[in-house]
């Protein structure tokens, strides 16, 4: 079995180059996959590394639902990644960025002593989780060719350690192609996107092979869990207080790792070709999570339940399954999964790291140690690339050492965690980077200090100790006997898990430091530049170029040739001359240079080299002056009037646009009150219809009918007499509204009582409610304020709600009145079938009723609510409806309290 498993591997290594050749072939026909948003999001599933294919179901079996947590965090960061990720891959396309040590050491003024701790920081800290992806794939061989897992033997007998040298020569022949980093490692991308589908696709058949053909599925699983009582609590969250608070400290941690490890920048800001990709993976990737992690707990408790009292490690659950079962084929398959999931993390974190490595600890040792920090004049390129092929390979080799020494006594978990808190440490000084002015150099540089130093101490410590290089009394006495300075108990916190615990401390001394600094230290002049492009980089990032102000000496010759180092004479001379025709700049090999040609040259040697190295190698040829006060000031001079030109003509477009957009909103609203005309003439027209051809219909009746009788004419002059009038209210109505909407309605102010209104309205509609035999009630509040209104417009209100309100009732009507916060309030109540809330505000509008389908319309105009509306309104107070299907309606009024003594007239 054991040769099957290299076989597979093999001609699935095989597989891997033919899409990564397929890829880069497409692209070099301009026909890229990586402009797919779909290939870009799941190239962030390298996220899910060995420790999410065996690692999480490990976690699950001791811990329950902990496990979630670091997918819980990328998965709440995801609605923010259009503001933060956006930004940071505006900033780094902008700024031919290629790794976090490049982007760091460019925000806080090109420092090249920042550049190399985040370097150091970054191996040391992605070290362990690395070699736990070797220590993956080892034990999987082992697992599945039938040897088991050996501890303890010579390096020459250890799979891990062939599995290593495979995989730092697959590494290298996949990342190291190109000398310049900012090119899209097309291949390279394609084949990660791809092995994310593989091994999403091996976790779930595993899954399903668990839940459906080992057990009943889940339920089956969940049912036996809860007779166990250690199985039920792993079902359950801890709900103390601490339990809560490494929950969330824990969520935190995945967030910062999820933007901040390597390999995840790497592919989400490096390689990224579209900055809307990023919307489709805002919701792509954490679908993905929640699908790779659906199976975690099941598989968890079902492998506790069947490999109870035995010697199966909770982290190969999966892979022991179908072993034990039988089914060699889907073992093999959910190999390739684990393998697709720890060499992707590796391939990936190998080409991050050697980039680093390269541009921000070997190159400037080179540079330091030619002659006046010149590089001789012989190409070095293949230099850059061969060091970046044994950084690859050095890398791999330290990481199977440390999983030697250390990784066996340990869980996969445990040391992904450890180097989650290694990267959670560059937190502050990036994300304070892109979105403070005043993060300076000296903040950020001293915080990473302090948080390394006891990242190192809480959390690298322990595993050295527990490996037997050093006592063990440190853990439990101190170093020194010191107890408040216990690794895992640091100042007397006991509480938390050692994870939380390093955390915490760490994150906390760095940001401290980190703020302390950025305040009360003052920013060099370049620094605040920087910071201010960073910053407001969708300001500035079309103008960088001819923003630059800049005063130096140099030679297009002498530029060539430090280019040439990289790109050869030839192509050095060709990128040169292209971007001089490109930009009308006279190119003269003997002339001076022009500023933007030196941009240009230092953007060609960051891709290769870094940031901090091309500022080196343009320095070594560019003769720059310091700008003193009188350039300045001339410069401002110059720019004085271009600034008021621009600001009147930004003025001009400002009104320019302010008046389109008074223009179209004019037009939209004469469009409505179009429609609307429309819709109130078609209406009227239908409504006047109505009672005109019953008076038409009962005219002829009577005319071509002699021998009708008395009684029968009668009642056709009835009919006809009652749409007459009926005809004539909507007329007057509708003149009335007319003259509401013109402001020609006059009203007759006059100081009275509200009760006595309310009286007078009752009277008239006495006949209503006495043949309809309506139990009226009356609940009006004595000795109330009298109030300035047109007496006879609010009683025609008040009449017609009485009217309405009779229409509806089921034999209970009530009218009351009352004072509240210095308004009169009027209700007019019946117990009907009510009104649905999405009716409320709809009913006040002309003609509602005739025109909705989906209610009990009253007989009448349809305009007597909407005529009580602006009456109301005219008189500054509001009228509104309170119902509920079933509930009756309530109608309320109200009305301002203000007295007056005398009559005026007011325009509505």
């Amino acid at each position: 079995m054991k040769y099957w498993v290299i076989i597979v591997s093999f001609i699935y290594i095989g597989l891997l180059f033919i899409i990564a050749f397929y890829a880069e072939k497409k692209a070099r026909k301009g026909k890229s996959l990586l402009r797919n948003p779909y290939i870009y999001a799941l190239s962030l599933a390298v996220y899910c590394t060995a420790w999410t294919f065996y690692g999480s179901i490990g976690r699950a079996a001791e811990n329950g639902p902990d496990f979630m947590t670091t997918y819980l965090g990328p998965t709440l960061l995801a609605p923010l990644l259009w503001i933060l990720l956006r930004k940071v891959i505006r900033i780094c396309k902008v700024q031919r960025i290629t790794s976090i040590a490049d982007l760091v050491s460019s925000r806080y003024d090109m420092d090249a002593g920042l550049g190399k701790l985040v370097t150091v920081m970054c191996v040391l800290g992605i070290i362990p989780y690395m070699s736990i992806q070797i220590k993956a794939i080892s034990d999987s061989i082992n697992i599945i060719s039938g040897t088991g897992i050996i501890n303890k033997i010579p390096f020459y007998s250890d799979t891990a350690f062939y599995v290593a040298i495979a995989v730092g020569i697959f590494s290298i022949l996949f990342s190291t192609a190109k000398l310049d980093t900012t090119v899209n490692q097309e291949g390279l991308i394609t084949a990660v996107a791809f092995e994310s589908l593989i091994k999403l696709v091996a976790f779930i058949a595993g899954g399903i092979f668990v839940c459906y053909f080992v057990f009943d599925g889940m339920g089956d699983i969940f049912i036996q869990a809860r007779e166990s009582e250690t199985l039920r609590n792993l079902m359950t969250l801890d709900t103390s207080q601490s339990g809560y608070f490494n929950w969330t400290i824990m969520n935190i941690l995945a967030m910062f790792a999820f933007m901040l490890l390597p390999r995840q920048f790497h592919v989400a800001v490096k390689e990224n070709t579209d900055e809307k990709h990023v919307l489709k993976a805002m919701w792509l990737f954490p679908l993905y999570l929640l699908i790779i992690n659906i199976f975690v707990l099941p598989v968890a408790l079902g492998g506790n339940i069947i490999f109870e009292n035995t010697t199966v490690k909770a982290d190969t659950y999966l892979l022991n399954f179908p072993l034990i079962y039988g089914n060699e084929i889907l073992a093999l398959f959910i190999y390739l999964g684990g393998f697709s999931a720890a060499t992707g993390m590796i391939i990936v974190s190998t080409s991050a790291l050697s980039i680093m490595i390269s541009n921000h600890l070997i190159m400037p040792l080179l540079i330091k140690n030619s002659e006046e920090k010149t590089i001789r004049k012989t190409s070095i390129a293949p230099l850059v690339v061969f060091g970046r092929r044994i950084t690859i390979f050095l890398v791999i080799i330290i990481a199977y050492g440390y999983n030697s020494i250390v990784g066996e006594r340990f869980s996969l978990v445990s040391i992904g965690l450890i180097s989650f808190v290694a990267v959670a440490q560059f937190a502050p000084g990036i994300i304070g980077g892109i979105l403070w002015k005043s993060a300076n150099r000296k903040g950020v540089k001293y915080g990473m200090w302090a948080g390394f130093i006891i990242w190192s101490y809480t959390l690298v410590l322990p595993t050295i100790i527990e490996a037997g290089i050093l006592p063990y009394s440190i853990m439990t006495e101190g170093p020194f006997g010191i107890k408040i300075l216990r690794p895992f108990n640091l100042f007397g916190i006991e509480d938390l898990s050692y994870i939380n615990h390093g955390f915490l401390w760490s994150i906390s001394f760095n940001s401290i430091i980190f703020f302390a600094y950025s305040i009360y230290s003052p920013q060099s002049g370049k620094e605040r530049n920087k910071a201010e492009i960073f910053v407001d980089i969708f300001k500035y990032s079309t103008i960088i170029e001819s923003s630059i102000v800049w005063k130096g000496r140099a030679m297009i010759k002498d530029l060539e040739e430090v280019l040439a180092l990289f790109l050869g004479k030839q192509e050095a001379n060709k990128s040169l001359a292209q971007f001089a025709t490109d930009n009308n700049i006279i190119y003269d090999k003997n002339s001076s240079v022009d500023f933007r040609l030196v941009n240009h040259a230092e953007k060609i040697l960051t891709g290769a080299v870094g940031s901090s190295s091309a500022r080196t190698l343009i320095s070594s040829v560019v003769k720059e002056d310091d700008i003193i006060l009188e350039d300045v000031l001339l410069i401002l001079k110059e720019s004085q009037d271009l600034i008021k030109l621009n600001n009147k003509l930004k003025i001009k477009s400002l009104e320019l646009e302010e008046a389109t957009q008074r223009l179209k909103e004019a037009n939209k609203k004469l469009k409505v009150s179009d429609k609307l005309k429309n819709e109130f003439i078609s209406t009227v027209t239908h409504e006047m219809r109505t009672p005109l051809t019953s008076i038409r219909a009962f005219s002829e009746i009577i005319q071509d009918h002699e021998d009708l009788s008395k009684e029968e004419i009668d009642q056709f002059l009835k009919t006809i007499t009652q749409e007459s009038i009926r005809m004539e209210r909507l007329i007057s109505q509708v003149l009335d509204l007319e003259k509401f909407k013109s402001g020609k309605r006059k009203l007759n102010k006059e100081s009275t009582n509200v009760n006595t209104i309310i009286r007078s309205a009752l009277k008239s509609t006495s006949s209503i409610i006495r043949d309809k035999k309506i139990n009226m009630e009356m609940d009006l509040t004595e000795e109330l304020p009298e109030v300035f209104v047109d007496r006879d417009m609010i009683l025609q209100v008040i009449i017609n709600l009485i009217s309405n309100a009779s229409k509806f009732q089921q034999g209970k009507m009530r009218v009351s009145s009352s004072l509240k916060a210095g308004n009169i309030i009027i209700e007019v109540y019946d117990n009907g079938e009510g009104i649905d809330e999405k009716y409320h505000k709809l009913i006040f509008r002309s003609f509602f009723q005739a025109s909705d389908q989906n209610i009990k319309k009253p007989e009448g105009s349809g305009l007597g609510l909407t005529i009580s509306k602006r009456i109301i309104e005219a008189h500054k107070g509001s009228i509104m409806v309170e119902s509920r299907p079933g509930k009756g309606a309530n109608f309320v009024i109200s009305l301002p309290a203000n007295i007056k003594k005398h009559k005026i007239k007011e325009s509505i």
